[in-house]
């Protein structure tokens, strides 16, 4: 039988109006969207369906936006067509709705802690000490050593954060090694390479005390082993166990997400199918140019789940839960 990964979004794919049709189901998918609110403690579902943009790409409330939006839209999928993954994956943030999803532990604790990851993020780094880019259509090499020049240079710390495919790896660090990795890029004859807006210097040894802020908020939270394997971010390997899940989601802070890896990995163990869950299409892009011949989904309404419960095709050969399907909802 064929094989289904679900996907879940990082960082980045929050936009306003995010999850309202969702919310608008009711029932256990409407129950996420209550259940936010009250973790952490204001509307953030308002602030998700109305905005403004600026509050909601805080990250301290993206985090928690994304988490839901995603497990909600994995609740509407299962409810409606009964299809059960193989195998889960979550790139950045993403890791932490796949965990959940895979039973780990519960929708609330993800909820909890990636508001607490966002918030620990943020006060890492002071505001304008730390930048990321994305280096375009460079190879893998080529970005390590660019990356290794401009911290010797600068005396600073600048890797890369986010292997995502072959034409897309993104650097973390100081500013001044960032911008001087950009420099040194240009100069080897990169046409593309772009400084991007964000709150912090993610996946980088810079995020240190964030590290340990979440090392302690996982030590005394309730984890389960997981009833579907994740293939982790930090390994591109198969985990299961819930010391390993625990320890790699800390370690996950600093290190960079092997999403290329992670993906390859995947269609070796024999998945044909991806769906990715909550909003946006950006896995699905990243997955078509690192598995060309990869059947790639989104479900970011409830319209998405509609269209994949009408194709015989992916019905007819993946698992199913019992008693799933349109009728049952």
């Amino acid at each position: 039988m064929a094989k289904l990964a679900f996907l879940f979004p990082g960082q980045g794919a929050q936009d306003v109006g995010m999850g309202r049709e969702l919310a608008g189901l009711g029932g256990a998918v409407g129950d996420i969207f209550h259940m936010v609110d009250r973790v952490v403690g204001f509307s953030l579902t308002r602030l998700m369906f109305e905005g403004p943009k600026e509050k909601l790409t805080w990250t301290e409330n993206a985090q928690p936006a994304l988490v839901t939006t995603a497990l909600a839209a994995m609740q509407c999928l299962t409810e409606r067509t009964g299809l059960v993954p193989d195998y889960v994956a979550g790139h950045s943030l993403g890791e932490y709705a796949a965990i959940a999803a895979a039973g780990g532990f519960s929708t609330e604790d993800a909820i909890r802690l990636v508001r607490l990851r966002g918030q620990s993020m943020r006060e890492a780094v002071a505001p304008g000490k730390g930048a990321m880019a994305a280096m375009m259509n460079m190879e893998c090499d080529v970005v390590e050593e660019v990356c290794r020049q401009a911290a010797q240079e600068t005396g600073g710390v600048c890797v890369p954060a986010n292997y995502n495919t072959s034409a897309q790896i993104v650097i973390s660090g100081h500013k001044e090694a960032v911008d001087r990795a950009l420099e040194l890029a240009k100069a080897k004859g990169a046409r593309r390479c772009v400084a991007l807006a964000v709150a912090a210097p993610f996946h980088c040894p810079l995020m240190e005390p964030a590290a340990r802020v979440m090392e302690k908020a996982l030590a005394e939270t309730r984890m389960h082993d997981l009833r579907i394997p994740l293939i982790a971010n930090v390994t591109g390997e198969e985990v299961r166990h819930a010391d390993d899940v625990r320890h790699l989601l800390v370690e996950q802070v600093t290190a960079p997400v092997r999403w290329q890896e992670s993906m390859e990995h995947l269609v070796e163990l024999g998945v044909d199918t991806f769906i990715e869950l909550g909003t946006g299409r950006v896995l699905s892009g990243m997955m078509k140019r690192i598995a060309a011949e990869a059947r790639v989904m989104a479900v970011n309404v409830p319209e998405d789940a509609d269209a994949i419960l009408d194709d015989s095709v992916l019905m007819g050969s993946h698992r199913l839960v019992a008693n799933a399907g349109r009728a049952s909802v």
